[in-house]
């Protein structure tokens, strides 16, 4: 006889009901976090499972998990199926006879060979197989069957949300794999994580950094954190304000095609970059974007503009739309969703913001905005929820699958960048678009990470203004 747990109740079966021959299996799926969430509870990091050396050398087709999976799912099926709730495992030997890889689906089977009536111990035959119907684990297990039945409720296990930071990085690193290193004009960096983002960026072959500011702070730093500045040119000047003023001096003389701000204040880098006479302004109205990798979201989300236009008009919120979309493009998305938030998803006289994003949706129609797709006005959790999309009876293509939020002032849009990357654990980098080249600008409290994040993105930038730039 074959037997299943039903789906709300674990129900064990007893000794006395239990028959040579009665069989019961489970069925899974090994997912990626699968492998990751074994690793964390068990420990075992066995490179021979995570290294891409190994994963690509033709041995396996992909990411394999640890062999221990397999043999916990016959844990599971015993446990929690049959005999169930109250079976004690005495022994178990197992043979594993072929990896089991990221996609395949296992079916588990044990199945009664023998009953002990001296003890109540019951030996099961137990095999995988995986959906190609090839053994991948099979044995035997000796267990205690219970002496009386239970019958308890299913509890409903939480979800689990791998936040990786470190591999969500070297996945955007990879973005700018085979590009040549560009150089970038580092103003001021005079603490440890301004310092340490450029020399990480720079082992990550993503700038070749140009080191301006105090050359004796920069080496106190170096020195008191174990830097390694042989390689790296240092522009020695007399304070934060020169070197703002140096690193666009190296712009606009072609020594350098992106800006880093290191431990100074935006405003002081900003004020020579806007500087009408001597700085690197164009005809588009300069923005920032922040670009957060969120473990919760499905894809990489843009928000605009959180740090540089305090409080922007209708036309300069077209520019830094247009800014923003420009990027999407260049980091790949072909046509991005834009919404453009309000506390409403509706239009009110009342609100502003909600006025200015009916305006900007009919621009866009116009095509006075181009290559994005445009909704709005979108509260933020109809912007990034097709739930609440759809509880709320909006229909749109955007909603709930936005990649551009365009947030109607810089308070507004600090506060949910910062609240993404500090409680949701995003990976933040942040640029300034608009300018003559990329500039990265981040807070100087962010990471060295966030720092060699933006610096992919500048990378990425600053090569596709190369391509624009080449002779037709």
């Amino acid at each position: 006889m074959h037997f299943e747990t039903p789906l709300e109740y674990l129900e064990s079966r007893t000794y006395d009901e239990i028959n040579v021959g009665d069989t019961s299996s489970l069925i899974r799926t090994l997912r990626p976090d699968d492998v990751k969430l074994f690793a964390l509870m068990s420990g075992d990091m066995n490179p021979a499972l995570a290294t891409a050396e190994f994963r690509h050398s033709g041995l396996f087709r992909d990411f394999i998990a640890h062999g221990m999976w397999s043999a916990s799912l016959l844990s599971t099926t015993i446990g929690t199926q049959f005999p169930g709730p109250g079976t004690i495992l005495i022994e178990s030997t197992l043979r594993f006879a072929r990896p089991v890889t990221i996609g395949d689906t296992v079916t588990v089977t044990v199945t009664v060979r023998q009953k002990f009536a001296h003890n109540h111990h019951i030996l099961l035959d137990c095999t995988c197989f995986n959906q190609d119907k090839l053994l991948v684990v099979s044995g035997s297990a000796e267990v205690l069957a219970p002496a009386e039945k239970i019958r308890t409720k299913r509890v409903a296990m939480p979800e689990i949300t791998i936040s990786d930071k470190y591999a969500r990085l070297q996945a955007l690193v990879q973005r700018a794999e085979g590009l040549a290193a560009i150089d970038m004009a580092v103003v001021h960096p005079c603490d440890r994580e301004s310092l340490k983002g450029a020399l990480l960026a720079a082992e990550a072959r993503l700038i070749e950094p140009i080191l301006i500011g105090p050359e004796a702070k920069i080496r106190a730093v170096a020195e008191e954190n174990g830097f390694d500045l042989a390689q790296h040119r240092i522009v020695n000047v007399k304070h934060s304000h020169e070197a703002a003023a140096m690193a666009v001096t190296l712009i606009r003389s072609g020594d350098a095609e992106a800006l880093m701000k290191g431990s100074l204040h935006t405003d002081e880098l900003m004020a020579e970059v806007i500087s009408r006479s001597a700085g690197l302004r164009t005809e588009r109205r300069i923005s920032h974007v922040f670009l957060m990798d969120v473990p919760t979201y499905p894809r990489p989300i843009m928000i605009t503009d959180a740090a540089i236009n305090i409080a922007p008009t209708l036309p300069e919120k077209v520019d830094i739309i247009q800014n923003a979309i420009e990027l999407a493009h260049i980091i790949g998305t072909p046509e991005p969703k834009v919404a453009i938030l309000s506390a409403v998803e509706t239009v009110s006289p009342k609100i502003q913001s909600t006025l200015d994003a009916a305006a900007l949706c009919k621009m866009a129609d116009r095509g006075q905005i181009r290559g994005g797709l445009l909704d709005g006005p979108l509260a933020f959790d109809n912007a990034v929820s097709l739930v609440a999309a759809k509880t709320k009876g909006i229909t749109s293509a955007v909603a709930g699958r936005a990649d551009i939020l365009v947030v109607p002032d810089l308070e507004s849009g600090n506060m949910i960048a910062k609240q993404l990357e500090y409680l949701a654990n995003a990976l933040s980098s942040g640029i300034v678009l608009g300018a003559r080249v990329p500039i990265v600008l981040t807070s100087r409290a962010d990471t060295a990470e966030t720092r060699i994040a933006s610096c992919v993105i500048a990378s990425l930038i600053a090569h596709a203004n190369r391509e624009r730039q080449k002779p037709a």
